[in-house]
């Protein structure tokens, strides 16, 4: 879509405008008077910790959320006063949302995916339709993805599930999106397709489009973002221009203090001192006890595979109502992490119940103890852990599941590319566990499709095409030698 005022020299319209909006669930207050416009050709980054208000913000503008009280307009009610169904109005201005928590359904194809959400289609002759317009928008977006119409969607990988959700969220449907809500959408994808997004953005926003933009990552707001907002309990606490923020400022915004750089992680990793081997395990990972190794390289080439090959040998200790060997830490938090039918508490003690039960019944108190204790040292953000794991944000969910495996006993810690969603403030706190835990001498299997975590790393073994194509240590594990590996195994095998 074209921005009309661009060519006439008009300043852009808005293409919704919230006034004093508040959402109140209960006794909690997500939004606590948020008064925000968003124009045509903006991309808004919003930031701020896991809990912050971020996603009720977008499910407001989306129309999914109706405000406890103040106002939501868009173009059509804009200045009139009218009662609105935002709903309705939200679909009919052409915003789309694209979720953390991925929404697609996993037993229909691609294209049955992009029929589900498109209300006008004609029903003789739709799978043509479809099979054009997805397979387009995925061309555009992210060339040579190599994605078919009619995959069946629980066949993708996360990544390619992530780029359909995407593709579809910008593709041409009932009429051209004019603005597009991304919450944390790449995650799970490597940086060569991240950036493949990104840029897509930057076009979609010059030719008029809206944008908002919700990630941890700093480096991907500060690329593609024109303003920042911030949140902080319910309420926007800045609202600049990124050109007025530096990476320091707007951490500093967010309430979180990053803790020192790469050279103090290189420094102490070659003071470390590491036990015996304990893992040696196909297609050639090795580990040794008190050890954090890394597993890098481009998204889908083996890296969650051989995670989950080593996790399923570990697995008959559990069977014996013994303390496990090794405990996991999913990415895919809805389908391989929570028991979304089940209390935070419970969630958290899963791992755990074996070690302090007996004849078949729970200590009650041991587990009231242990849940506590890592709702403080791991800050989830509730205040009652009977509550159901949905009612957590995605990235507090995300910390339920590193208490549930740090809490455990097992020596081995398997983490597919964990930190999905999860704050830089909470990172920091995480990475700092992470090796006091591997201090005490817990070994951690790490796969991330973030280089700045990689290098957290004592050993990292850089797949491609399911083969380990290198492996660093020491001062080798930098981003260079990461990116070289990864495009080098393929040169070298043709």
């Amino acid at each position: 879509m074209l921005n009309a005022n661009a060519k006439t020299g008009e300043p852009p319209s808005p293409v919704v405008a919230l006034q004093d909006a508040r959402m109140v669930f209960g006794a909690v207050r997500a939004l606590d008077g948020v008064s925000l416009t968003l124009s045509e050709g903006e991309c808004l980054g919003l930031v701020g910790h896991n809990g912050a208000g971020k996603s009720t913000l977008v499910n407001v503008i989306n129309g999914r959320l109706t405000p406890t009280s103040g106002s939501v307009e868009y173009p059509e009610t804009m200045g009139k006063g009218l009662p609105s169904k935002n709903s309705i109005l939200a679909h009919e201005t052409g915003i789309r949302s694209v979720f953390q928590e991925l929404s697609l359904c996993p037993n229909l194809t691609v294209l049955e995916n992009f029929r589900v959400p498109y209300k006008g289609m004609k029903t003789a002759g739709w799978r043509k339709i479809a099979r054009l317009r997805v397979i387009e928008s995925l061309n555009e977006i992210f060339p040579d993805h190599g994605i078919k119409a009619d995959t069946t969607v629980g066949d993708l990988t996360i990544a390619e599930r992530q780029m359909v959700e995407i593709a579809i969220a910008f593709s041409l449907r009932d009429s051209a999106p004019s603005m597009v809500i991304l919450d944390e959408p790449t995650s799970s994808l490597d940086a060569a397709i991240a950036a493949q997004l990104l840029e897509h953005i930057k076009k979609f926003c010059a030719n008029g489009g809206t944008i908002v933009f919700i990630t941890h990552m700093m480096g991907e707001i500060f690329e593609v973002a024109s303003r920042i907002v911030v949140m902080k309990d319910g309420l926007v606490t800045e609202d600049r221009p990124t050109s007025d923020f530096s990476r320091q400022s707007l951490v500093d915004a967010m309430g979180h203090v990053v803790a020192g750089g790469s050279t103090s992680t290189s420094a102490a990793r070659n003071d470390k001192t590491l036990g015996d081997q304990i893992v040696d395990a196909p297609p050639g990972i090795k580990a040794r006890k008190g050890e954090i190794v890394g597993l890098a390289g481009l998204a889908g080439h083996g890296q969650a595979e051989a995670l989950a090959n080593f996790y399923l040998t570990q697995t008959s200790a559990w069977r014996a109502k013994k303390a496990p060997q090794a405990a996991f830490v999913a990415g895919d938090r809805t389908r391989d992490g929570i028991m979304p039918l089940w209390s935070i508490a419970r969630n958290l003690t899963l791992k755990s119940l074996v070690e302090f039960s007996g004849n078949w019944f729970v200590n009650k108190e041991a587990e009231s103890t242990l849940v506590a204790s890592w709702k403080d040292r791991i800050g989830i953000r509730t205040d009652d852990v009977s509550n159901p794991i949905l009612s957590l944000s995605g990235g507090n969910q995300q910390k339920v599941l590193f208490a549930k495996a740090l809490a455990s006993s097992a020596p081995i810690v398997v983490m597919d590319d964990p930190m999905r969603g999860v704050d830089v403030g909470t990172k920091q706190d995480v990475y700092k566990m992470i090796k006091r835990e591997a201090g005490d001498g817990r070994t951690f299997l790490w796969y991330s499709t973030e280089t700045d975590e990689v290098c957290q790393c004592d050993r990292v073994f850089v797949f491609r095409d399911g083969e380990i194509s290198a492996e660093l240590t020491g001062s080798n594990i930098n981003e260079e030698n990461i990116l070289k590996a990864s495009f080098e195994f393929r040169e070298t095998t043709g």
